[in-house]
């Protein structure tokens, strides 16, 4: 939305998000300043890497960076928020967020599982118990809240 609450629109003469598969949402106007856009940008980039990377690391969140990319993209570059919401793997995610807060159940049990290693790691390593538990309570508050979320519809594609 532009400031005077208007939906941005792209080159083209549509509004930015009518191309995206789900309900059409407003996608805010980029930041004014180019050094803001810049680490917008930068941010987006970074969490988008380390998405990927929590794929494949047990401990490190995926499904929290990839929102945070949305977000961070959306403020610097909306070809890059389109591309993430179109994206077969990201989009997916991001639809069911935006259209209620959703999280699908394999996003979870891959959140419960990565979780309960990243535990298990950490007894293991036998660290003091001022750090084992506060990162126990944490992980179990994030599992609590996790399952607590909506899942999506399962009549209605993402």
């Amino acid at each position: 939305m532009n400031p005077l609450g208007r939906m941005r629109a792209e080159p083209g003469g549509q509004a930015l998000g009518a191309g995206l598969p789900g309900p059409l949402h407003a996608v805010p106007a980029p930041a004014r300043s180019p050094l803001q856009r810049a680490l917008y940008f930068l941010l987006a980039c970074a969490s988008l890497c380390l998405a990927v990377a929590g794929a494949f690391l047990p401990g490190l969140p995926s499904t929290e960076f990839v929102l945070l990319a949305s977000w961070a993209a959306a403020r610097s570059s909306p070809r890059l928020h389109h591309w993430l919401h179109a994206h077969p793997w990201f989009g997916p995610l991001l639809r069911n967020w935006r259209q209620g807060r959703r999280v699908s159940r394999p996003a979870k049990i891959s959140a419960t599982v990565s979780m309960t290693v990243c535990l298990g790691l950490l007894i293991h390593a036998g660290p003091p118990a001022w750090v084992a538990w506060p990162a126990a309570a944490c992980m179990a508050g994030v599992l609590a809240w996790l399952w607590r979320r909506p899942e999506p519809d399962a009549s209605r594609p993402a």
